[in-house]
């Protein structure tokens, strides 16, 4: 396991990731967020250098990377958009559910497309009446020879109305986690519609609405994995969600840090730079060690996501409640270092702090992180 160090090829994907959004994404994030635009261009851009297919098998056309290699991706991406970099961690999730659960005909079906991000896709858990209480959803779907005829309704889908996949938890069975099975569903297929998009704090640059699934048939093929499979499935995904949203988190994190130097420094008040004040300095010792403490443990929680280790759910909650609030207080710290500047659209502190506050709340909310590393811990 990766425990002091970057690899040579590690290092290498960070800065081919870096390069990219230096040059594709930080330039055009502040009118993204303003616009509201979905820069599907870039995103496409990214699949070019293997970025819509990271851990997706070299065998099915991805690039398959490790769950660190991804991290590094999402956080050197985040650097310029946590919103745009998020995007592309759930397609990601999503291309690999279908790699890693779907049989060779909904694979050689979806996968080419969304490898080169010429389709994108959507996971679909949360509805509007099970949130954090995931294993109560009701979207039914009921057997009718080859195929599911589906109905209900998802809710906060990333993607919704524009995405052409939806990898879909549904009801096939009774009550409870054992009764879910998931589906791969078309944009396009009969009764499939979706409701407006939201109008959100932040994440501007991608698309979210609820998608209402109206006795959609959906072919018995698209299943992933057996019948009851599909919570198992869910949280599989979410394991390595966690670590990417994580890692966005720290991206933006580091971006807010980074700017707070750089004004610190440059900003004078009572005949002085900023950064000359202790109390300054202090704030900024404390901003780069939360941010390096959580990177630490996201990175090496990666690894263990990646070796499907036995306490892999475990840490990727706790490297997901670390990561996503220490990156928030950091920029809560560069926002008040910027005094009044920082509230301005004029700089990027306050775009990434309105993007940064949700990834408090998907991938599971930073409470049901602690419900999770408690249970084990009573548990053992």
């Amino acid at each position: 396991m990766m425990q002091f160090g970057l690899t040579d090829d590690q290092t290498a994907i960070q800065e081919m990731a870096r390069r990219f959004t230096a040059d594709a994404i930080t330039p055009h994030a502040a009118e993204w967020d303003e616009k509201h635009i979905f820069p599907r261009a870039t995103v496409k851009a990214a699949a070019e250098l293997g970025f819509g297919a990271i851990y997706v098998s070299e065998a099915s056309g991805g690039i398959g990377l490790g769950r660190l290699e991804a991290a590094l991706i999402m956080e050197a991406m985040a650097y310029g958009c946590p919103s745009t970099s998020a995007f592309i961690s759930i397609h990601n999730m999503a291309a690999w559910m279908i790699d890693s659960f779907g049989g060779e005909a909904v694979k050689s079906k979806y996968l080419p497309a969304l490898v080169t991000c010429d389709q994108l896709a959507s996971y679909c858990l949360t509805e509007p009446g099970s949130g954090s209480d995931a294993a109560s959803l009701k979207t039914r779907a009921v057997r009718d020879g080859d195929d599911y005829v589906v109905t209900g309704s998802k809710a906060f889908i990333s993607g919704g109305g524009e995405n052409e996949l939806y990898v879909v938890m549904v009801r096939t069975g009774g009550e409870g986690a054992k009764g879910i099975s998931c589906l791969v569903i078309e944009k396009d297929m009969p009764g499939v519609s979706f409701g407006a998009q939201e109008k959100k704090l932040g994440w501007h640059s991608q698309p979210t609405a609820q998608v209402n699934l109206d006795a959609v048939r959906v072919p018995v093929e698209n299943r992933l994995g057996e019948e009851g499979d599909g919570f198992k499935i869910a949280m599989a995904g979410l394991d390595g969600g966690r670590i990417n949203i994580g890692a966005c988190s720290l991206g933006g994190g580091q971006r807010c840090l980074d700017e707070a130097i750089a004004y610190t420094r440059d900003r004078k008040q009572f005949g002085q730079a900023i950064a000359d004040f202790q109390a300054t300095r202090f704030t900024l010792a404390d901003m780069e060690t939360r941010l390096q403490a959580a990177r630490a443990l996201l990175y090496s929680t990666a690894v263990k996501v990646t070796e499907g280790a036995a306490d892999k759910t475990h840490f990727a909650a706790m490297a997901k409640r670390l990561a996503t609030d220490e990156a928030m207080w950091v920029a809560d710290r560069a926002l008040q270092l910027h005094g009044g500047y920082g509230y301005l659209m004029d700089y990027p502190i306050e775009r990434i702090y309105r993007d940064l506050r949700v990834h408090s709340i998907l991938e599971g909310t930073n409470e049901v992180m602690r419900m999770i590393v408690g249970r084990n811990l009573v548990q053992q």
